[in-house]
């Protein structure tokens, strides 16, 4: 069911450094940049797209959403996570690391981008 995912940003050239790092440390290429000046990632069958909003409003992070992506390894994770906080995100949550719950156990590492957004990566264990 899954096609693509998209998220705002107010600064394009901010979020083109942090999604490369990020992108690149999960063995995907840096973005795309299409005649709309949108950032286009695609890796492993699943399209990630950075733009400023349509509207021309401010781009702002969704309350209550997490943007998932599959890793791996825990070492995956962890290169991730590096990449993002080198790369002007900000560790959220916990430290990466395993967690336990009603998925059984998860490997988790979460990270908001420039423009607030959240995210996570996950290795099932």
């Amino acid at each position: 069911m899954y096609s693509h995912n998209m998220v705002g940003s107010n600064d394009l050239a901010k979020a083109k450094t942090f999604y490369d790092a990020t992108f690149q440390a999960l063995g995907g290429k840096e973005a795309i940049q299409d005649d709309k000046g949108r950032l286009i990632y695609m890796h492993n069958n699943g399209i990630f797209i950075v733009t400023p909003p349509i509207d021309g409003q401010p781009a702002t992070a969704g309350n209550g959403c997490t943007i998932g992506f599959a890793v791996d390894s825990p070492e995956q994770a962890n290169a991730w996570h590096d990449a993002g906080v080198a790369a002007g995100g900000k560790a959220i949550e916990d430290p990466p690391g395993v967690r336990e719950g009603g998925m059984g156990a998860l490997y988790l590492a979460y990270l908001r981008d420039p423009d607030g957004n959240k995210l996570c990566v996950l290795k099932r264990m």
